[in-house]
């Protein structure tokens, strides 16, 4: 009896082509709210995401039978690939704005999940911050908003932005760094207090 939880992506691939069907369901049980949570930041539109969630999967089987797939790298970082590809040619095909335009709505980057028990007043409070941070992470430039957002609202690891933004991993970090370095120049420019 196979141990899924204790199998590599490469090793759920070769099951997978050897006719385990499970194998696949597992693979993609792994990563699916990551690659969800990405499409969703980008697109905005929960209906969309499904259906590109959808189609990359489907992509991605289609790929993994045709036996084209090459372990180039990590599986996620091929999968998010191509979600982001799928998403960039339906703008496209409806002559939408740039994807690196798109002013994403954001998960909360102050959030209180951790926390025990909240009062009403610090719910309130965390509630603000996260909005202003929101709203400040909208100034960055393009390519900084991105790996913020990869970084903070998907989790994702440096190693993996850099595959999916096509840049160097030192690239994506001075990105990051930027881009802390503008928000808290913005905080300082706008008189913004985080404490209580």
């Amino acid at each position: 009896m196979i141990d899924y939880k204790k199998v590599s992506d490469n090793e759920l691939i070769a099951y997978y082509l050897e006719g385990d069907m499970h194998s696949v369901e597992v693979l993609i049980g792994r990563y699916k709210d990551k690659v969800y949570s990405y499409i969703l930041m980008i697109v905005k539109d929960s209906d969309v995401a499904d259906d590109v969630f959808q189609e990359t999967f489907v992509k991605v089987i289609q790929t993994l039978r045709t036996g084209v797939y090459k372990e180039e790298g990590k599986f996620i970082q091929w999968v998010t690939r191509i979600a982001h590809n799928l998403v960039i040619d339906g703008y496209r095909k409806n002559k939408r704005s740039s994807v690196t335009d798109v002013n994403v709505d954001v998960y909360n980057i102050a959030s209180t999940d951790n926390l025990l028990e909240c009062s009403t007043e610090d719910e309130i409070i965390n509630r603000q911050i996260t909005e202003q941070l929101t709203a400040l992470v909208d100034f960055l430039p393009p390519e900084q908003r991105e790996v913020i957002k990869l970084r903070h609202y998907c989790g994702l690891s440096f190693k993996d932005i850099a595959a999916i933004t096509d840049v160097s991993i030192n690239t994506a970090l001075g990105r990051m760094r930027y881009a802390i370095l503008n928000l808290r120049k913005y905080i300082e420019e706008r008189n913004i207090s985080f404490s209580e």
